[in-house]
C-alpha cells in the first residue's frame, strides 16, 4: 500500500500577538480562545489566507492556482477540519484551512494549507500532515492536496514527507512546502510585487529579525507600511493590509506613537489619508484606551470605561460600530447575530475582536468559534 501526494512548488509571513488575558468568570469557551490568541501568529496568517486565498495559491504555489478554476467560489470547510482535528494529540493547528476548489477540467479537489510557524523544529509536523490528510480521505473520500508554508527560523529544516514500511506494507505522503527565510534573498520582489502576501512576509520577515530592538523594527515597519501606497492598491485594500501588518510588527507603545506621526505626515505629502484620519483613529483609539485600562484594572470596570468614552450605549452597539466604522457596511445577517448574542463576556472578547479582525468574514468565524458549544458528555457512558 502506497500513498503519495505532491504537486508545485513555491516559497512564505508571521506576526504579532493579540492579546486576550484570562480572568475569573469567563466562560470556558471564551477563556480558552482568549489564551490561544497570547503570544502566536497563528490569526494574522489565518485572516491573511481568509482575505486574500487565490492571491496565496499564485504567490505560493503559481503551478497549482493555474489548475484552478478560479471562476467557481471556493469554500472553506472549517467544519470538517475541525472533524479531522478533534482530540489530536499532534498540536491543534489553528491556522490550518482546507478550502474546497475546482479545477480547469470540471472536477472538485480539496486544498489542505498548514501553516507551522513555530521557531523550534517540531519532529511530529511531517507526520501530522500524513495524518490530516488520510483522514480526510477516509471520512470523505476526497482526494486531498497538502500543501506547508513554514514561517520558523530554521533554514535547514525542511519536511517535504512522511512514510513508514512494515512487513512489506509501505505508507508515505510527498507534499509541496514553502519556506519563507528564503524570501531573504528577494527582497527586491518582495518591495514591488503586487500580490499582498508580498508585504506581508516582508512583515513577517522583519518581525523576526527585530525581535528586541524596537527602533530598527519601527524603521522596517514604516518601509513596509509606506510600500503599501506604491503598489497600486485601493484604499480598502491598503487598509486591510495595513491591519494585518500593524497586528504582526507590534512596537512600545512610545514608539508606537512616533509610527504613527510618520504615517500621517506620509499621508500628507501623498495625499492618501487612508489609514491615519484623525476622526477614525480617535474613535477606536479612545475605545480601545478604556479597553486597555481594564486590563490592567480587571476585565470588568475596564470595560464600563470603554463603553463611557464610545458612542453607543450597549456592548452590542458598540461591537456593530466599530465593525460599520471599519467596514462601511456590515450584512444584516452578522448584525442579526451579534444583536442575539446576550452573553456579557462574549460581547467583551468580540469587541476587542472588532478593533483588530480583518474581514468580516474573519469576525464570523470568531463568532462560531466562541459560540460553538463543546459536544456534551454521554453520562450513561
Amino acid at each position: 500500500m502506497q500513498i503519495t501526494s505532491s504537486l508545485g512548488k513555491g516559497k512564505a509571513i508571521v506576526p504579532n500577538p493579540s492579546l486576550y488575558p484570562s480572568q475569573s468568570g469567563v466562560s470556558r469557551k471564551v477563556e480558552k480562545l482568549m489564551t490561544e490568541n497570547q503570544d502566536e501568529y497563528d490569526s494574522p496568517w489565518k485572516e491573511a489566507i481568509s482575505i486574500y486565498f487565490p492571491s496565496c495559491i499564485a504567490f505560493f504555489f503559481s503551478d497549482i492556482h493555474e489548475r484552478i478554476d478560479w471562476s467557481i467560489p471556493h469554500e472553506f470547510l472549517e467544519k470538517e477540519l475541525q472533524q479531522v482535528m478533534r482530540d489530536d494529540e499532534i498540536g491543534d493547528r489553528k491556522a490550518d484551512k482546507l478550502v474546497k476548489v475546482w479545477l480547469r477540467d470540471g472536477s472538485e479537489t480539496w486544498l489542505l494549507i498548514h501553516l507551522e510557524i513555530q521557531s523550534q523544529y517540531q519532529a511530529t509536523f511531517a507526520e501530522r500532515m500524513y495524518v490530516y490528510n488520510s483522514r480526510l480521505f477516509g471520512m470523505y473520500r476526497k482526494k486531498v492536496v497538502s500543501l506547508a508554508i513554514l514561517a520558523d527560523e530554521r533554514s535547514h529544516w525542511r519536511p517535504t514527507s512522511y512514510s513508514y514500511e512494515m512487513w512489506g506494507c509501505e505508507v508515505s505522503l510527498k507534499f509541496p512546502i514553502v519556506k519563507l527565510l528564503d524570501y531573504q534573498q528577494d527582497w527586491e520582489n518582495l518591495e514591488q510585487n503586487p500580490n499582498p502576501f508580498a508585504p506581508i512576509i516582508a512583515a513577517h520577515l522583519k518581525t523576526q529579525e527585530t525581535r528586541q530592538k524596537g527602533a530598527e523594527r519601527l524603521q522596517w515597519k514604516l518601509s513596509v507600511v509606506k510600500s503599501l501606497y506604491r503598489r497600486g492598491y485601493t484604499q480598502t485594500e491598503v487598509r486591510q493590509l495595513f491591519r494585518l501588518i500593524d497586528w504582526m510588527m507590534a512596537l512600545p507603545k512610545n514608539l508606537e506613537t512616533e509610527f504613527r506621526q510618520e504615517l500621517e505626515h506620509y499621508e500628507e505629502e501623498m495625499t492618501m489619508p487612508y489609514v491615519t484620519s484623525v476622526e477614525r483613529l480617535a474613535r477606536e483609539e479612545g475605545l480601545a484606551e478604556g479597553l486597555e485600562r481594564g486590563l490592567e484594572q480587571g476585565l470588568e470596570q475596564g470595560l464600563e470605561q470603554g463603553l463611557e468614552l464610545g458612542i453607543l450605549q450597549t456592548a452590542r452597539g458598540n461591537v456593530i460600530y466599530i465593525l460599520e466604522d471599519r467596514f462601511t457596511e456590515i450584512p444584516q445577517e452578522l448584525a442579526d447575530r451579534i444583536n442575539q448574542i446576550d452573553d456579557n463576556e462574549l460581547l467583551k472578547v468580540l469587541l476587542k475582536r472588532a478593533f483588530t479582525i480583518t474581514s468580516l468574514e474573519g469576525f464570523g468565524e470568531a463568532i462560531d468559534e466562541l459560540t460553538t458549544e463543546d459536544e456534551p458528555e454521554d453520562s450513561n457512558s
